[in-house]
């Protein structure tokens, strides 16, 4: 997809609907803004690391998942999503 000449990605359709991770790099670009405006660095790093794996799992990010394999599309989500649930429930 492209917006204002720049190109997005959208995330991976096979990724189960029923994943509570589908929508949750929005919660946690919030808790990124929200702790942009507290200065709190940690809080920020954080937010930005749960972002950026939910985003690769969910094949916005990282290899294409148009030019992966059904296995290895079913793996980069399982393995990304699973280390996500280990973690806080980013809200």
């Amino acid at each position: 997809m492209s917006v204002d000449s720049r190109r997005w990605r959208a995330t991976d359709p096979e990724v189960p609907r029923t994943s509570p991770h589908v929508c949750a790099p929005t919660s946690w670009q919030r808790a990124v803004a929200a702790a942009l405006r507290a200065q709190d660095a940690e809080a920020e790093r954080a937010a930005r690391d749960r972002v950026h794996t939910a985003k690769v799992a969910l094949g916005e990010r990282g290899t294409q998942w148009g030019d992966q394999e059904e296995t290895e599309r079913r793996a980069r989500w399982s393995e990304g999503l699973a280390t996500l649930d280990e973690g806080t429930d980013g809200g």
